[in-house]
């Protein structure tokens, strides 16, 4: 399973490192140490904590401002429903909500599950995703 910084997740989550420390400090995501001594969360938890945080109406800093470089979004998969064929993905970025629909096979080869971090390029009605 894929762990993530605190400076990642802050990223993933359209937050500055600061206050994903105290959301992890207040105990609001949980982390554990590496061998170095960083916290590092759990993928999957990340993620769970950035389903909850969207349906909270964000929680992110005041003034902070929400854009997409050239309709990327960077975020964390929160969902996979697979089919015989297709599959659906979900990527929360931010207070972003993006859901893609792809083949089975995309899924796999880019080896998207819960947790992992990946990117959403959207054009028109059509939305692309990148494994970081």
């Amino acid at each position: 399973m894929q762990s993530y910084t605190i400076g990642q997740a802050a990223r993933l989550l359209g937050v500055s490192p600061d206050t994903a420390r105290r959301w992890a400090d207040a105990g609001r995501v949980a982390t554990h140490r590496d061998e170095g001594g960083r916290r590092l969360i759990d993928g999957r938890d990340l993620a769970a904590f950035s389903v909850e945080l969207a349906k909270g109406g964000g929680g992110g800093e005041e003034g902070a401002s929400y854009t997409s470089v050239r309709n990327a979004f960077p975020g964390i998969v929160t969902a996979v429903k697979l089919g015989d064929v297709a599959a659906q993905v979900e990527i929360q970025a931010g207070p972003h909500r993006l859901v893609s629909l792809l083949t089975r096979e995309a899924v796999e080869e880019l080896g998207l599950e819960v947790g992992v971090e990946a990117t959403a390029r959207v054009k028109s009605t059509n939305v692309h995703i990148d494994r970081t």
